[in-house]
């Protein structure tokens, strides 16, 4: 069984990367700090056996690139097998206050913790204002003290999580400098998102990146707007783009079971895999809770165009 602080029994764990010697070997990662704040991954969605592993990966990712991270998983509809949001935050402040009591009891010179217990990060691609009102909510109901980062994009390693989406359905090149021939490659891209127009937006600058990567038009577009999709295939056929893709800017558990597929009907082309739990997510999640603390270990870096 699962907690909100780790995979369940058996499942793989990343671990950190061993140091490589010479001269030429990577910096050493930074560790934690001592007595940081908890890093408190906000999952959307309808909590299922799949969710908890995409976000059990993702939080995996994160504590192999910082050593002793902290890191849960909190739900917005969580149950008794899903802790919720804020039943993690009130777990977690509890947690903290009881290891300052044991230490003053101890006779350890300590001061009482003050800062955030937590750093809560959306696990969300782009804005979706209601799913950010709820996470807020939560953390207000809490009573805990905790920051909330913004959602994970526009990032280039997001376009680039989407190209390796794109690529593993024959729906791109995976390697522009060898030009391999894909029969199935698609001359336009819809990339679609889920929260309104704010989200569209921000679906739209990562859509230019990813049109950089692969040469292709790709128009931003909202799928949860009835019409949408569709609207966007045909301005995209207009202008000359003949096989088209959908491409998810989203992670996966914020996404409507089935509205993937009817769009893409709808549209008439195919669709990628949502971006799951691609490595640039864990990083980048890793990126918005050590910015919030002002500590720096390595940036994600993308990929280079290739």
């Amino acid at each position: 069984m699962s907690s909100p602080t780790g995979p369940a029994s058996g499942l793989p764990v990343r671990m950190p990367r061993p140091r490589q010697p010479g001269r030429h070997r990577r910096p050493e990662p930074l560790a934690a700090p001592e007595g940081a704040p908890a890093l408190v991954l906000a999952v959307p969605g309808v909590p299922s056996v799949a969710t908890r592993g995409l976000a059990e990966e993702v939080v995996s990712i994160a504590r192999s690139e910082l050593p002793g991270l902290d890191a849960r998983i909190g739900y917005l509809d969580g149950n008794d097998e899903f802790p919720t949001l804020q039943s993690v935050l009130t777990r977690a402040a509890e947690e903290r206050a009881a290891r300052f009591e044991q230490a003053r009891a101890a006779g350890a010179d300590v001061s009482e913790p003050d800062g955030p217990v937590a750093v809560v990060v959306p696990l969300l691609a782009g804005p979706d204002n209601a799913l950010l009102r709820r996470v807020r909510q939560a953390v207000m109901d809490s009573r805990v003290a905790a920051d909330l980062t913004d959602v994970l994009g526009p990032h280039p390693l997001l376009a680039e999580a989407l190209h390796v989406r794109l690529s593993e359905a024959g729906l791109a090149r995976a390697d522009r400098a060898r030009l391999f021939t894909v029969a199935t490659a698609a001359d336009g891209i819809i990339l679609a998102s889920v929260g309104g127009e704010d989200a569209v937006q921000a679906a739209g600058i990562t859509g230019m990146l990813l049109a950089a990567r692969l040469a292709v038009p790709v128009m931003a577009a909202a799928l949860d707007e009835e019409g949408a999709i569709a609207a966007t295939a045909e301005q995209l056929r207009g202008s000359g783009s003949q096989h088209l893709a959908l491409a998810p800017y989203l992670i996966g558990p914020e996404l409507d079971a089935g509205l993937l597929d009817a769009a893409a009907k709808e549209a008439g082309c195919s669709a990628a895999e949502a971006l799951g739990p691609y490595p640039a997510i864990g990083k980048l999640a890793l990126a918005k809770y050590t910015t919030a603390l002002g500590i720096a270990p390595q940036q994600p870096q993308r990929a280079p165009v290739r």
